[in-house]
């Protein structure tokens, strides 16, 4: 496994913890107002795809051509 891909899989293993967190303190102390979680859940699944999105296209682009 390449090194980049063990880095993004760390940050988001780390960025769905707090995530998850961070909606279920939301959820709890809110109880009335859930949708205020959206936005946190949708943030925190979309952030670590897009990362690995970008670093797969800049792995690509860096990766020399065969010869």
């Amino acid at each position: 496994m390449a090194l980049w891909k063990k880095f993004w899989l760390l940050f988001t293993v780390i960025w769905l913890v707090v995530a998850a967190l961070n909606v279920g303190t939301i959820l709890a102390f809110s109880p009335d107002e859930s949708e205020k979680a959206v936005r946190p859940t949708v943030i925190g699944l979309a952030v670590p795809a897009i990362l690995f999105c970008v670093l797969w296209v800049w792995a690509r682009l860096k990766a020399k051509p065969p010869e």
